[in-house]
């Protein structure tokens, strides 16, 4: 067994429909953090108490590209909740509240004003300000209000990432032009050399001391203090290692070189007037670059340049105003648009494969194979050198096929999908599937689904722990007492697993419908308790006959409605598909099933993968419970309807496959229901799932029901 002080994976949290750039806690819900994706959200996540996990409370859009960095600016009198401010490919840095998915301010990028490129990373200073640096070699001061109110200007390259210091006020940046560069009273004060390409990241210790990151995959630490200085043999190899740098002038602040125009060694005779500086020398027909140290009071040497300007005729390619050594035109996919990706060879592939793909919205799982063909194709080749491989002899450009996907969907290119040979739950996953080769047919095992799809799964220790933490800061009026909470205790251990038989009592059921009304903000997981409970023939007689059925539906409704927490939402669909546990609870809900499906409906919008899984959930259960009943035809269409409407927005694919299946259940044997599902244009609408593979079960429901509507 791993030892208790050692880190082991506690949940995974699925979500994004692509990679995740950007991760920062929240100040507030305790426990909480927030995502960054390249699907253009931003995602904030509670606790889960019931899963061990984390649920995702809201969603939050307003970029037009992906989100590469996020920052969370602390609590003040006007916003007492925090803001969060994201930003992205597009230019942009949205300030959003946990109040609404839409941004409070969009910063946009113009001059003067808002950055002018990807914004890459950002830093607060305090509950009003905080920073923003972009690959426009910028970093600027930003009000919460959205205005700016400072900009700064020293790299002469990208600028990746942002850390403030303790004092809330200097910060340190880092970038593609090699440095790490410290700024005081808002002025850069120091330039730090690395011997790397790229500093990719930076971050301030508590007791002031700055951590970097870089492309040579060596992170390193630097001091003001004595104590904590490296010893004079480190200092002297770093020094060493910094001058058998080599740099190329296109990507640092050394401008055109011409070598017969740079003057010799004694040029380092004279002292620096600011630190950082650069200087360089010719020496021995190659030329040196040296950088001032005003805390050493000298020159040191921080490299050898490559690139330059030389007595030699050019042989280089020009692109889009510049010289490239190499410029590969590279076909996505075979007869498609082509793409351009220049290179020289003093470029890092790395780095130049990762900026062809962010360029061209390309998937980043890619950046081996694009890293990998520049490294294959410019083997050999000296600067100035001319391309020799598969070259254009008009243009000499090299061209190259690669079979990369853009995430976008192309006809025909679907592989061959073999059904299941086994039977398995489909909802569940219980027993895998198990394949013997490629099928023709494909067995139904998905429709019609009669029987109710629940959530069952809680962790009851979880529960109980976050309903005594909140209960501590409710209100005196929703407080509970120690009798209450144990009251609770009692009757979520005798629910958590019906095979136990355990039997609620009036009291316990009464006092857990009392704990329903908490406030919105603390109620769920009371909420989590209501919808196990549910599922108990007892409390599901109990709290759905009559005038108690309707109050219970309307507080749902209420939770539900546009303006209600994500959380809560989730948890009052998620507790009206377990009222279809028992007859009273399938009787309440198809008594109110036009208002529980227009709400239900209308959480379409919102950007929440749970929700969507519970909406798709709630229209199953109900089509399950309409199926082999021609009579309830007004129910079947507003069915249809609620399940066309969805699967226009609704992303994840366990929400796609149950809505598949609720309008496979709905039109199987129902000629009546198969002529409005044809009228609503269901076919052309679902016919793009028929491609999905992953998980096969998307692609063989569609395609069974596609069958059942020809």
């Amino acid at each position: 067994m791993a030892s208790s002080n050692t880190y082991r994976l506690s949940c995974s949290v699925p979500g994004h429909e692509m990679d995740v750039r950007g991760l920062a806690a929240t100040w507030f819900p305790e426990g909480a953090f927030v995502s960054v994706s390249r699907d253009r959200t931003a995602r904030v996540w509670l606790p889960d108490s019931s899963s061990n996990g984390f649920t995702e409370m809201h969603c939050m859009n307003g970029h037009t590209n992906f989100v590469s960095c996020v920052c969370i600016v602390a609590p003040s009198e006007t916003y007492p909740r925090g803001l969060i401010a994201t930003g992205g490919n597009d230019n942009n840095v949205c300030v959003f509240s946990l109040d609404r998915p839409d941004p409070l301010y969009v910063l946009k990028g113009h001059k003067n004003t808002g950055h002018e490129d990807c914004v890459r990373g950002l830093a607060v200073v305090s509950d009003v300000e905080f920073f923003s640096c972009s690959n426009d070699a910028s970093i600027r001061r930003w009000m919460v209000s959205g205005e700016c109110v400072q900009v700064y200007y020293s790299h002469t390259n990208y600028i990746y990432s942002l850390a403030v210091f303790p004092n809330g006020q200097d910060f340190v940046s880092t970038g593609e032009d090699r440095t790490l560069r410290i700024w005081k009273k808002g002025d850069c004060v120091q330039t730090i050399r690395l011997p790397a390409q790229s500093v990719w990241c930076c971050c301030v210790l508590p007791n002031g001391d700055i951590v970097a990151g870089a492309s040579d995959g060596i992170i390193r630490v630097f001091t003001e203090s004595e104590e904590r200085v490296a010893s004079a043999q480190d200092l002297q190899a770093f020094e060493d290692e910094l001058s058998k740098a080599t740099i190329d002038p296109k990507t640092g602040d050394l401008g055109d070189i011409k070598m017969e125009d740079l003057p010799g060694r004694e040029h380092l005779n004279e002292p620096g007037n600011r630190d950082g500086q650069t200087r360089l020398i010719k020496e021995g027909g190659h030329v040196e670059a040296y950088q001032w140290s005003m805390s050493e009071s000298r020159w040191i040497k921080i490299g050898d340049v490559v690139g330059g300007s030389s007595q030699q005729p050019s042989k280089k390619i020009m692109y889009e105003g510049k010289e490239y050594d190499f410029v590969f035109t590279i076909d996505v996919n075979e007869g498609g648009p082509s793409m351009k990706l220049p290179y020289n060879v003093t470029d890092d592939p790395w780095l130049t494969a990762h900026n062809f793909l962010q360029k061209n919205d390309l998937s980043p799982m890619f950046l081996d194979q694009v890293a990998n063909f520049i490294i294959e194709n410019t083997k050999g080749h000296t600067l100035g050198s001319a391309p020799s491989v598969g070259s254009d002899p008009f243009t000499g450009m090299s061209k190259a096929l690669f079979p990369l996907w853009s995430g976008r969907y192309i006809p025909g290119t679907g592989s061959t999908v073999s059904a299941p040979a086994g039977v398995a739950d489909p909802f569940t996953g219980g027993s895998a599937y198990s394949s013997s080769g490629v099928r023709q047919t494909i067995t139904n095992i998905y429709f019609p689904k009669t029987d109710g799809v629940m959530f069952e799964q809680a962790n009851a220790t979880q529960i109980l722990g976050k309903l005594k933490e909140l209960n501590g800061g409710a209100p005196h009026v929703h407080q509970l007492t120690e009798e209450a909470l144990n009251s609770l205790e009692k009757l979520l251990l005798s629910i958590s697993d019906l095979k136990t038989k355990g039997q609620p009592t009036v009291e316990q059921i009464s006092l857990l419908w009392k704990t329903c009304h908490w406030p919105e903000d603390i109620v769920f997981p009371v909420l989590d308790i209501l919808r196990l409970a549910v599922r108990h023939p007892e409390v599901n007689r109990q709290m759905c006959s009559d005038t108690e059925g309707v109050s219970l539906c309307n507080l749902l409704l209420c939770l539900m409605g546009p303006e209600g927490r994500p959380a809560n939402q989730m948890l009052a669909l998620r507790t009206m598909c377990n009222l279809f546990a028992a007859a009273q609870g399938q009787e309440l809900l198809l008594k109110q099933r036009e208002a529980v499906l227009s709400r239900a409906s209308d959480l379409r919008s919102v950007c929440n993968k749970n929700i969507h899984v519970a909406l798709a959930t709630l229209v199953l259960n109900y089509a399950g419970h309409l199926h082999g009943q021609p009579s309830e035809l007004e129910a079947k269409a507003q069915c249809l309807s609620v399940a066309s409407t969805a699967l226009e927005v609704v992303q994840d694919k366990e929400a796609v496959f149950r809505l598949l299946v609720a309008l496979g259940t709905m039109v199987s044997g129902d000629d009546s229901a198969k002529g409005l599902a044809r009228s609503l244009g269901i076919s052309s609408q679902i016919t793009k799932y028929c491609s999905v593979s992953d998980p096969a079960k998307v692609g063989d429901c569609c395609r069974l029901v596609l069958g059942e509507l020809q």
